[in-house]
């Protein structure tokens, strides 16, 4: 009697196989999610920064606020023709924002990848930028930063 087709056990193996390769593939595609979603949250700061850019220059200041998240209605509400102001890509995490004076300001973004190369290009949030007014503030080697 010839046969044609798989048995069931040829099945379970197949798809065990299968299974145990995606899973691999997966763990491994973590770090660079990680890297890409960092890569996003620094485009993003730069985003922002021309939009306090054009903030400044209609109203001759920054928006003054104490560290804490950045609320978007800020330059969405001020009529400087920013439509759109760009969230974190993680669910629970916000861009942070810093001016006290009106005449600087500090924004930064926590990062993921905790060996990220850009934590050595960026601003110290303690000590240059942060004045440590605010709730929920930032510590060394969590932020990466950007200034004016």
């Amino acid at each position: 009697m010839n046969k044609k087709g798989f048995t069931l056990i040829e099945l379970l193996i197949v798809v065990a196989v299968i299974g145990i390769l995606a899973s691999v593939v997966l763990v491994g595609l973590g770090p660079i999610q990680k890297q890409g979603r960092d890569a996003r949250r620094i485009s993003d700061l730069r985003q922002i920064q021309n939009g306090l850019e054009l903030y400044y220059n209609k109203n001759g200041a920054y928006p003054q606020q104490s560290w804490g998240a950045f609320q978007a209605s800020t330059l969405t509400g001020a009529n400087i023709g920013v439509s759109n102001v760009p969230s974190d890509p993680t669910a629970g995490r916000s861009y942070y924002y810093e001016s006290a004076n009106g005449t600087t300001y500090c924004l930064g973004a926590q990062l993921e990848d905790l060996n990220n190369p850009n934590w050595r290009r960026s601003v110290n949030c303690n000590s240059s930028c942060f004045n440590g007014s605010g709730s929920g503030n930032p510590t060394t080697g969590q932020y990466y930063c950007v200034s004016l």
